[in-house]
């Protein structure tokens, strides 16, 4: 007997890797239906400040369209399609839900534990792809690859970028905070250590890798590396500790004419004590990878900041990271059928 594994991706995380990684690891033990959403020619609804479907943070696809593509199936893997507790209760043959994200923001959690269904992710899936996305984007920043790539392409060949009030340093001289040291901390981190720049780390609730202490990181309170750091850089998730931890304050506790780099999520930011700081001249620019709302406004004042350098939250796309995505899901998927406990239970 075959167990029904409903699959729902879209043009970034293609529902056809997922099914190649689980008939890979699970043979004729599952038979598999798919889709694909048109994410991200199409942007995800986000609901940080409220969502229309209750539960759920960020997603993208119609409830409707979602439960019937699931149907009877006992296993659903999904990347950004909803699973909320009203679409729960039309799909009483689910068991296991395999989300391809470092957080199951898509899913009702509250409901998917009320009714017994095991929800898994995949953390660390982009890992690799952020952390250095993190290092092209501080490198862009404070050395003016941005702005002199802007300015050439508009006919302009900008040698003030050669003076010293204008120039910036170079690592192996700057300190460097990196707020969060989860898996794309880490990982920042020890590319770092590369550059022979200082390292500073803030995260309460863990401790330095030996490897990263033997090589003189410095694990500091979180108000000290605002105070030291030339460039800070976010990487905690989003939670109610960490919404809106980057705030007027926090950023009048920064050095003068220091950088922020933020390659994790909008929430995390004020942009509006953000946008202050900047014009003020108090922070010297800031690289700026998630939005408070995406896409970006079009009268937002940051598309048209001279100290600000900016991506559309691409940090996360290579092909490694839909490689290792699928394959994660595809051993949850195995292990559930096969009576062993998940290895990321959400």
């Amino acid at each position: 007997m075959t167990t029904d594994v409903a699959i729902i991706g879209d043009r970034f995380m293609l529902s056809k890797t997922f099914e190649e990684q689980i008939l890979a690891v699970c043979g004729d033990k599952v038979s598999v239906r798919r889709m694909d959403y048109d994410w991200p020619d199409a942007p995800l609804e986000q609901g940080y400040g409220g969502s229309r479907i209750q539960g759920i943070q960020e997603f993208q696809g119609d409830p409707d369209e979602v439960v019937a593509h699931i149907g009877t199936a006992n296993v659903a893997v999904l990347h950004h399609a909803p699973l909320s507790a009203e679409m729960m209760q039309a799909l009483p043959g689910l068991k296991l839900v395999a989300v391809s994200r470092g957080g199951p923001v898509n899913i009702d959690m509250t409901a998917a534990r009320a009714r017994g269904i095991t929800v898994v992710n995949t953390p660390g899936r982009n890992a690799s792809a952020v952390a250095e996305f993190t290092i092209g984007g501080i490198i862009a920043e404070v050395r003016n690859l941005a702005r002199g790539h802007e300015a050439l392409r508009a006919g302009d060949y900008r040698t003030d970028l050669y003076r010293a009030d204008v120039t910036g340093d170079e690592l192996c001289d700057m300190t460097v905070g990196i707020v969060g040291y989860g898996q794309i901390g880490k990982r920042v981190v020890s590319l770092l250590r590369a550059f022979g720049c200082r390292i500073l780390v803030s995260d309460p609730y863990v401790q330095l890798a030996v490897e990263d202490l033997q090589a003189g990181v410095e694990m500091v309170s979180h108000e000290r590396l605002l105070a030291e750091a030339d460039i800070v850089s976010l990487h905690p998730r989003v939670t109610e500790e960490t919404t809106g931890m980057m705030n007027a304050a926090a950023f009048a506790a920064m050095k003068p004419g220091s950088t922020l780099i933020n390659t994790a999520r909008g929430p995390l930011v004020d942009y509006d004590a953000l946008i202050a700081a900047l014009q003020s001249g108090h922070l010297r620019g800031a690289m700026l990878e998630t939005f408070p709302v995406e896409p970006v406004p079009a009268d937002s004042p940051l598309l048209t900041m001279p100290n600000v350098t900016l991506t559309p939250h691409i940090a996360g796309a290579s092909l490694r990271t839909v490689r290792v995505a699928a394959s994660k899901a595809a051993v949850e998927v195995r292990r559930w059928l096969d009576g062993e406990p998940p290895l990321n239970p959400c």
